[in-house]
């Protein structure tokens, strides 16, 4: 099946597990405990993760499934994946724990080691971003469903650049990476993906991570910042690329609304 009618139904499987994630985190009684890498997990995962898992083995059952909370599959395997599905059942677990509802429900679908369809949901917000290669990147609510773009910029130094960052992240952290930060606006949101859908729709235009995330954290992002006319890159400004080695690990990375800038002369090499 293509991307463009496995979508609807990938929307619908996001679209339930978060309502999972919300109705327990509304409730406030969850389990956490701490992964061998020393990341949380929840109750609020496992119960998304085994949601999705079950719902995208019955829709394709021929399309394997590589999720953050099952990853331990070893690239001698995972090499000869031509598809695959790229599942983050609850990216910004950190933003669960502490109450903000910055989260999301994360499933990309990967051919041939680049992202080609993508869906976020933020189960706080029932806001959805999603987008499918070649027939561009959607915002939908409750209310209606709209194509997005990133903001075009032609002269960063004509314009304040505004990067969006964690609210629990240190803002002169992220200025530090900057030529300019005096030119810089910061945008506050939690969530690596949902730093990356605010500048695909155009209100932040950069985001720079630093540290590690798992490809299963871009995947999504990665195709819907593409369609809405941006890009992510690692910090050599080439686009991140998946399942080629035996680590998921990302290396640091950059979203950029505006591509045609230059951006190796805006930011402060490593």
């Amino acid at each position: 099946m293509k991307p463009e009618e496995l979508i609807d139904e990938v929307i619908a499987i996001a679209t339930d597990a978060g309502r999972t994630i919300r109705d327990i985190y509304l409730k406030g009684n969850f389990e956490r405990e701490t992964k061998s890498d020393n990341t949380p997990v929840t109750s609020a995962d496992l119960a998304a993760n085994k949601l999705i898992c079950e719902r995208l083995a019955a829709l394709t059952p021929d399309i394997p499934i590589l999720s953050e909370e099952a990853a331990d599959i070893p690239l001698s395997v995972r090499e000869v994946w031509k598809r695959y599905w790229l599942v983050d059942p609850l990216d910004g677990t950190g933003e669960f724990i502490a109450g903000s509802g910055d989260f999301s429900v994360i499933i990309a679908l990967v051919e041939h080691n680049r992202p080609v369809m993508g869906v976020v949901y933020v189960p706080m917000t029932q806001v959805c971003y999603y987008a499918i290669a070649g027939l561009g990147a959607y915002k939908r609510t409750d209310k209606q469903e709209v194509r997005i773009s990133s903001r075009q910029i032609q002269h960063s130094e004509q314009v304040s650049l505004r990067l969006a960052v964690s609210r629990r992240q240190d803002p002169q952290s992220v200025l530090t990476l900057f030529n300019q930060p005096k030119h810089c606006e910061l945008v506050v949101m939690g969530g690596a993906a949902l730093k990356s859908c605010l500048v695909a729709e155009g209100r932040a235009d950069c985001y720079v991570r630093v540290g590690p995330t798992g490809e299963w954290d871009t995947g999504a992002a990665q195709i819907i910042i593409e369609e809405a006319g941006g890009q992510m890159m690692d910090t050599e400004l080439q686009p991140l690329t998946y399942n080629e080695r035996e680590t998921l690990e990302n290396p640091n990375f950059i979203v950029v609304g505006a591509p045609n800038l230059a951006w190796d002369k805006i930011l402060i090499g490593e």
